[in-house]
């Protein structure tokens, strides 16, 4: 099959562009989680909160629309379990299910595998789209991430948003940006080719 087809079939996401194998598939997952946690370690400290502004929520969204959301769900939860059992790629090198963050981690399983299911529709092709399928999988990393830090810190619903929320929107904001420009112009790219 050319480029060409694989683009135009409906359904198709970037990584379907690549030769169909389990080894791609698995390379694939392994590769989202490890970008996941590379992403992770740029970490920056949040004054007041618990949760440091990181490239994690970018990671798990681009790995979500790019591998789909079968390969997308993988690839977060094997980081998350990998967290769990040791392997220090959570925030600032830190792993473990015991942060009171944990509860984003948690998030970002579930929005990778929505954004990768949107992905399949072409919600990742057209700039405003991306935007759209960007900002739903922040939502839903926060409806997970926010009240799970209220329930871990012991802290009211309102300090939570005002310390694991509000810090982080221009900076979720910026980072729905540039996969609105990164995404559909791959895309483009391809369809060039």
């Amino acid at each position: 099959m050319s480029t060409a087809t694989a683009t135009a079939r409906p359904g198709a996401v970037l990584a379907d562009l690549l030769p169909a194998s389990r080894v791609r598939d698995v390379a694939l997952v392994v590769g989202g989680a490890a970008l996941t946690g590379l992403a992770a370690q740029i970490s920056v400290p949040v004054p007041g909160s618990p949760v440091p502004v990181t490239g994690q929520t970018f990671a798990a969204l681009l790995v979500g629309t790019s591998l789909g959301a079968g390969r997308g769900f993988l690839s977060l939860a094997l980081y998350a379990i990998a967290g769990v059992v040791g392997v220090p790629w959570f925030a600032s090198g830190t792993s473990g299910a015991g942060a009171v963050s944990f509860g984003y981690i948690l998030g970002m399983i579930l929005a990778s595998t929505v954004v990768g299911a949107l992905a399949r529709r072409g919600a990742d092709r057209s700039v405003l789209r991306t935007a759209g399928t960007m900002l739903l999988g922040e939502a839903i990393i926060y409806a997970i991430g926010v009240p799970y830090l209220a329930y871990a810190a012991d802290m009211p619903a309102s300090t939570a948003i005002a310390n694991g929320l509000t810090p982080f929107l221009i900076g979720d904001a910026l980072k729905a940006a540039l996969a609105m420009g990164l995404l559909p112009a791959a895309w483009k790219f391809v369809n060039k080719r």
